[in-house]
């Protein structure tokens, strides 16, 4: 576990530095959010909800190859980050709804055929996360198309799992809204997306939404690429129905030792999730026949993700075939799971970890040598407290995570 706490990386690292390696690539993206703006410099935005959508162009630094491996991202070491070794922020600006548009429109106009690239991350993703994995994909996988980051709020908490699913469906509109700017936009030619996880829903329920207000969705919606996606199998099927007989070619990455998917199986009432099913088995096999549904089956991919949750960003090979696809007319999230989480999952069970004043005290002594359970640790007392953390129970097992001793908490 001490080596375990060792691990992980500065945070707040999104304060832009000066492009001190002009040799090295750059991925400019523009940021649409329903997260609250940050007070914290370097973290620009929360997890917490916004009242209304908010944008921002950002321009991340990518360490040469010789530095980084593909599916990587190289996540500083100290701060300030060093555009020589590690993704750096170089530009950080915000924009209103007309100069977001204005950014749309001259990107597109830069591309050979007019085409977006939209990314919706998942469950358990900090801003920083979001904004660095996307730029990673866009990087490694050489798309050609105008990057959006679409990126709702979650508390990158294991254990703030229906606080991020209640998020997804708090975005659904802002979603939907922004599908519509691109159909409606004549500049746009084709549209491309990519979820994952917990985003998956966002992406499919928007989708389903403008299809049932629209009459079908707009051709220009070539592609839906669906990763590891926390979905119901049951519910999927509506949706697919839902949005009629002509809908965007879907591409569904599944891998049935997807740890994260198996835990959401067990918190939905044990109904498979859709990102973890056997696609050859039936009735897998014959509806997505019958729906037109490609399928990637990456269960014996290796990943550097223990929870084999982000395999088609960490595999270049599926990162590339994700490009192709995209370019062709045709492990992707950070999961900070510390080990106090792990353990308040296990010791008391997913419905009620959050709530457990028991499984907290347990977690604390873990929370000071592990970064993860210590980032989110705050949050859990938090919930627990109902406030700030000034109840008595609260406050004793916040001061064990900080190794202050309190007469139910020794060290």
């Amino acid at each position: 576990m001490a080596l375990a706490g060792c691990g992980g990386h500065p945070k707040d690292v999104l304060t832009p530095v000066a492009d001190t390696s002009p040799q090295s690539p750059k991925v400019d993206m523009l940021i649409a959010t329903t997260r609250t703006r940050s007070t914290v410099p370097g973290e620009m935005f929360n997890g917490e909800r916004a009242l209304a959508p908010a944008f921002a162009d950002m321009t991340i630094s990518i360490p040469p190859s010789k530095v980084r491996k593909e599916g990587q991202v190289a996540w500083p070491k100290r701060l300030p980050s060093n555009p020589a070794t590690d993704f750096a922020t170089v530009k950080a600006d915000d924009l209103n709804v007309d100069e977001a548009k204005k950014w749309l429109s001259a990107s597109v106009r830069k591309t050979p055929d007019g085409s977006v690239l939209v990314f919706i991350h998942g469950f358990n993703n900090r801003f920083e996360d979001a904004v660095y994995r996307f730029a990673q994909i866009v990087h490694d996988s050489g798309v050609h198309s105008a990057p959006i980051l679409v990126t709702w709020p979650s508390r990158g908490s294991l254990l703030a799992y229906g606080y991020d699913r209640e998020s997804t469906n708090y975005t659904r509109n802002a979603l939907e809204t922004l599908f519509q700017y691109l159909a409606k936009d004549s500049e746009v030619k084709e549209v491309s997306i990519l979820a994952h996880s917990m985003g998956n829903w966002l992406a499919l329920e928007s989708l389903r939404q403008m299809a049932i207000r629209n009459g079908r969705l707009p051709e220009k919606f070539k592609n839906v690429m669906l990763a590891a996606p926390d979905v119901d199998v049951d519910v999927f099927r509506q949706q697919i129905a839902d949005m009629g007989k002509k809908h965007p070619q879907f591409t569904l990455f599944v891998s049935r030792d997807d740890k994260a998917l198996a835990f959401s199986r067990r918190v939905w009432g044990d109904v498979s999730r859709l990102g973890a099913i056997d696609p050859e088995q039936p009735p897998y096999k014959k509806e997505l026949e019958d729906n037109k549904i490609m399928v990637i089956d990456l269960t014996k991919i290796k990943s550097g993700d223990s929870m084999n949750h982000g395999k088609f960003a960490e595999s270049p090979q599926i990162v590339q075939l994700i490009g192709q696809r995209i370019s062709e007319g045709q492990t992707l999230t950070d999961s900070h799971v510390g080990i106090g989480d792990q353990i308040l999952v296990a010791t008391t069970g997913a419905a009620t970890a959050a709530g457990n004043v028991a499984g907290l005290v347990l977690a604390a002594p873990v929370a000071v040598i592990d970064q993860d359970t210590r980032d989110n640790y705050a949050t859990h007392v938090g919930t627990l407290a109902g406030t700030s953390g000034t109840q008595p129970a609260a406050a004793a097992v916040k001061h064990c995570a900080e190794g202050r001793p309190t007469p139910n908490c020794t060290r």
